[in-house]
């Protein structure tokens, strides 16, 4: 017997299916388009559509769902009917508008009309949801309000739901035992789920940064395309079925809140960047910590900063997660950053250390090949970012240290750079190339920069905004397919240099890194030197 209800998940309008466990019926609502298992409701559910709805009806004829009326049932394929439901609709029924807010988002149901539409867009950051076909509003301060001024009586109903569901994950597969399922996430990792496999298994285990999530019962790797085929080619050898899809990367979240969204917008308390600059943090970090906590005390824009409760700093940290959809990384930092001004700023107790952090998911760096190299250069015609760009890669460095480096920091004779107070506040030495010197004495007759290699039309830094944008444009004009940034140039030169022959105790000291681990990775992208190692045991006389 199946209990069907209407629920609204995740914005969707969608018909819960409870029933007791029976493999027959599993079959049967699987073969439902769109069928969804939800953890937290530990039932399927299925989109409130024409065609779902149909198959539903279909297969159980005598099926009853409670509290709504179906798609099928609004509309009859008889063309008189449809026309007496037209004439019996009012204009009121008509231009009802339904209101959901979940957490800082405001979704608004409401039929089409021109002169609502130029309202909604003239909301910052509101836009058009093509998968649940509502509009999604920022519930900013003030946005609530305004939308139930202009709608007024034609509110048809507002749900405000005060707490809600933080599941990142709430659907399940079923993997049958000679199947393999792998899945991309947005964070550049590969989950791999199959019936118990030792060869699969003892596959994944040589794999770099690899872990098995208890909890939801699947593999994970960093993603690579060689990895990829290795796992595929071995499922297909042994006869089980391999599927395989991406994340969804379209819905990149909310914008951050900017001093341009709120009339009252808070800065950064100065204490907290006093204390940065006293402890010796560096520039970047004191850049990131105070962006993180602007955001953080901007969200509690109406409270005192330092009466916001364990509680409150709970629900931005999920905030974050499921409406601006941030990065693992992203979150640990705004931790960070409210960790320490309510540890060291403001001398709380270490109640705080109970935020729950997310666990760091690794991948593998991005690596350009030669020729995408020669392509990237080529087709950069600014002498300036040509010359940016071929330090990075000849040397190695972040970008960091591009827009910091003087003039005095090149070393002709020793040809070596000097790079100083880099990131850990060290300094290392690192190559200067002669191709590089080369072009960068063209780039100075034409400039003539007085302190920095590369400074900024007013003078002082060069702006890394700047640069990040220049080589994003590069890329594109050179083809480059790749996610390409300053920081891939550094991880090609590491790669480069490996498959060149060159020891990695060398490369560790010329990218400054502290542990040998972290220049270790790079021995699990290069591609080059394996067919060339000879077994010992070939050496032996036998």
């Amino acid at each position: 017997m199946i209990k069907a209800s209407y629920i609204i998940h995740r914005g969707e309008e969608r018909i819960c299916l409870n029933f007791s466990y029976d493999k027959s019926l599993i079959f049967k609502v699987k073969q439902i388009n769109g069928a969804k298992w939800s953890q937290t409701r530990r039932a399927w559910h299925i989109p409130n559509r024409g065609e779902s709805v149909l198959t539903l009806k279909k297969m159980f004829p005598d099926i009853i769902i409670d509290g709504m009326q179906t798609p099928a049932e609004k509309t009859d394929v008889n063309s008189n009917n449809v026309k007496t439901n037209k004439t019996e609709e009012t204009p009121e029924v008509k231009k009802t508008v339904t209101i959901e807010v979940l957490g800082r988002k405001i979704m608004i149901k409401l039929p089409k009309d021109h002169k609502d539409v130029r309202f909604l867009n003239s909301i910052k950051y509101s836009r058009w949801n093509n998968k649940y076909f509502h509009w999604d509003v920022p519930n900013y301060p003030g946005n609530l309000d305004l939308i139930k001024d202009y709608f007024g009586n034609r509110l048809k109903n507002i749900i405000i739901h005060e707490e809600f569901d933080i599941s990142l994950s709430e659907e399940t597969r079923s993997i049958g035992k000679s199947e393999i399922f792998v899945f991309k996430t947005r964070t550049n990792r590969l989950r791999i789920i199959f019936g118990f496999d030792k060869e699969i298994r003892s596959l994944i285990k040589t794999y770099p940064y690899y872990s098995w999530d208890q909890k939801n019962k699947w593999w994970s790797i960093p993603y690579s395309e060689k990895y990829l085929n290795e796992i595929q080619t071995t499922a297909i050898n042994k006869g089980l079925k391999f599927t395989y899809e991406e994340e969804d990367i379209s819905d990149k979240g909310l914008k951050r809140i900017s001093r341009f969204d709120l009339a009252n917008y808070r800065s950064c308390p100065q204490e907290m960047i006093l204390k940065l600059k006293e402890i010796r943090r560096s520039e970047s970090t004191i850049k990131t910590y105070k962006g993180m906590f602007e955001e953080f005390i901007n969200y509690y824009h109406n409270y005192d900063i330092n009466t916001i409760t364990e509680k409150q700093i709970t629900a931005f940290l999920r905030f974050l997660v499921m409406e601006r959809k941030i990065s693992p990384s992203y979150q640990n930092q705004s931790i960070n950053a409210i960790k320490f001004y309510y540890e060291k700023v403001l001398g709380g107790q270490r109640k705080f250390y109970f935020i729950d952090r997310p666990k760091k998911e690794k991948s593998l760096p991005i690596v350009l090949n030669e020729d995408e190299i020669k392509r990237l250069l080529k087709n950069t015609f600014n002498i300036k970012h040509k010359c940016v760009f071929m330090l990075a890669y000849s040397s190695g460095l972040r970008i960091s240290e591009v827009v910091n480096l003087k003039l005095e920091d090149l070393d002709r004779e020793r040809m070596q750079i000097f790079i100083r107070n880099s990131k850990g506040s060290k300094d290392h030495y690192t190559i200067l190339s002669q191709q590089f010197l080369k072009l960068f004495d063209k780039y100075y007759e034409e400039y003539r920069t007085k302190v920095y290699l590369f400074e900024g039309a007013t003078g002082g830094k060069y702006s890394s905004s700047s640069i990040q944008n220049t080589i994003k444009a590069a890329a594109k004009r050179a083809g480059i397919k790749k996610r390409t940034t300053m920081h891939t140039l550094r991880h090609s030169f590491a790669t480069h240099c490996l498959e060149n022959g060159i020891d990695l105790r060398y490369i560790q000291s010329m990218l400054g890194h502290s542990s040998s681990k972290t220049t270790e990775i790079y021995t699990h992208i290069t591609t080059r030197g394996l067919d060339q190692i000879k077994s010992p045991m070939d050496n032996l006389d036998l």
